[in-house]
């Protein structure tokens, strides 16, 4: 009887060890290791005819790097993260001019990001609870 207590206990604590595994994963490792494609914009699906040249892209790089794709300009600058909260700063970016509004409303949504969420699948910034934009691994 003794030893089948002491079997449910070994089993409570492996359960309850591995719920918290899960738990500890590092937002900044799931940001830092995929260059993400866009996309939904305020909560629609793309319309791909406002993004002629390309999808919008982004990356999060080490130092607190950021890259990324307007969807027709590059743009080079920073990103600081504080828990679940969130600034980006697009910081230098190319002046080709392109057809399309995919641009100004991508690069307007991307200056109001205060917080996100983040899986292995999908990155969602946010705006309090309100959801800016979604992106998916970009695949090369």
């Amino acid at each position: 009887m003794k030893s089948i207590r002491i079997f449910i206990l070994a089993i409570l604590i492996l359960s309850f060890g591995g719920c918290s595994s899960s738990s500890s994963l590092n937002p900044l490792s799931l940001l830092t290791g995929n260059s993400w494609a866009l996309n939904t914009l305020l909560g629609q699906g793309l319309d791909l005819s406002k993004f002629s040249q390309g999808i919008p892209s982004l990356s999060f790089l080490e130092g607190g790097r950021l890259a990324g794709f307007a969807g027709c300009n590059n743009f080079s600058g920073g990103f600081s993260l504080e828990g679940t909260g969130l600034q980006l700063d697009p910081g230098a970016m190319t002046k080709k001019t392109c057809p399309g509004t995919g641009e100004d409303e991508f690069m307007a949504a991307l200056s109001q990001v205060k917080n996100f969420k983040v899986g292995k699948d999908q990155l969602t910034l946010l705006d309090g609870a309100k959801e800016l934009m979604s992106f998916v691994p970009k695949e090369d």
